[in-house]
């Protein structure tokens, strides 16, 4: 892809990025429904026309390359927003203080999967035998989400959080939006900045997987870019958007599990057989709308706590 393209691509982010976070979110304030799925709306709306575009200047095979990389990544981005609900849960951050939060953890996200995605892109091209690697780690990947049980992210536990506390002081306080702030003369982080430091190292943990799947579908830089960037920046409005209803699409996760495992066989099997790109896509698409409708029809269970454990000593009585 020449030069220009890469440069009017990042200077579109960062027009983008501008309007989005000064003009019409530049003061804190709890973000609607509303509002997020508006925005939700324009960035999926972008995507959607820069596929298009990339579909009728580069050809059928780069447009639904573009498509399928943007899905792949939309669908786990959601994985995230769990990841993030429990973070924010645990450091008890207000809903208003959460914008502030993302807005910089999705700056900092750019720039890692910028990093991560031309350090796998070299690695596949330096390394062929990698695609193998890759493919068998997306697998154990999907696996391990279908076996493992949800757990409560504990950041107390968290090596780079105990590092952060050796060497910066960390106040149990808030201070506004702020991420540091003076206490007794001496600067100190606020939980929002810890917190902020979470969801990067999430995003880091996300990164590891989504680059991978991306990559068996293209190895194109500008096309993997591209589409993990635009999905990225629509990541905050989504949060917003689907944060209140997250529990309803329990589904999901093994939706996603599917799609991992689906591009890890592909990756393996490239140099046997080269999967068509449109049936790539379709795959991806079906398996995400499946387990999303699914989940619709048949929700899961809502338990009182109180009713089961009466139901226990019922059972243990008897």
């Amino acid at each position: 892809m020449p030069g220009w393209v890469w440069i009017a691509f990042n200077i579109f982010v960062i027009v983008m990025l501008y309007i989005d976070l000064r003009v019409f979110n530049r003061d804190a304030h709890e973000i609607s429904v509303k509002e997020a799925l508006i925005w939700s709306g324009v960035w999926v709306g972008i995507s959607l026309l820069f596929g298009v575009i990339i579909y009728f200047w580069q050809g059928s095979e780069a447009g639904l390359a573009f498509f399928a990389g943007y899905l792949i990544e939309k669908s786990l981005s959601v994985d995230n927003i769990f990841v993030f609900l429990m973070i924010f849960a645990y450091f008890g951050i207000a809903a208003k203080h959460q914008r502030r939060i993302l807005t910089w953890g999705i700056l900092g996200a750019i720039v890692l999967r910028a990093i991560f995605i031309f350090a796998g892109v070299a690695i596949l091209e330096a390394f062929h035998w990698m695609l193998y690697v890759f493919g068998a780690f997306l697998i154990f990947t999907a696996i391990r989400m279908v076996v493992q049980d949800d757990e409560a992210v504990d950041p107390t536990n968290n090596p780079i959080i105990k590092l952060v506390k050796r060497f910066i002081p960390v106040t149990e306080e808030f201070d506004g939006e702020k991420f540091f702030t003076e206490k007794a003369g001496q600067r100190v982080a606020t939980p929002l900045f810890v917190t902020l430091i979470m969801i990067e190292i999430s995003d880091i943990i996300f990164a590891v997987d989504s680059i991978p799947a991306i990559l068996a579908i293209t190895t194109d830089p500008f096309l993997v870019y591209s589409s993990n960037i635009l999905a990225i920046l629509g990541l905050r409005a989504l949060y917003f958007a689907l944060a209140g209803v997250m529990n309803m699409f329990h589904y999901l996760k093994y939706g996603l599990a599917i799609i991992l495992a689906f591009v890890g066989v592909k990756m393996i099997l490239s140099d046997i057989w080269h999967m068509p790109t449109a049936l790539a896509l379709g795959v991806i698409a079906v398996v995400l709308v499946g387990s999303i409708v699914t989940s619709l029809i048949w929700p899961e269970p809502i338990y009182d706590e109180e009713v089961v454990k009466e139901l226990k000593s019922e059972a243990e009585i008897t």
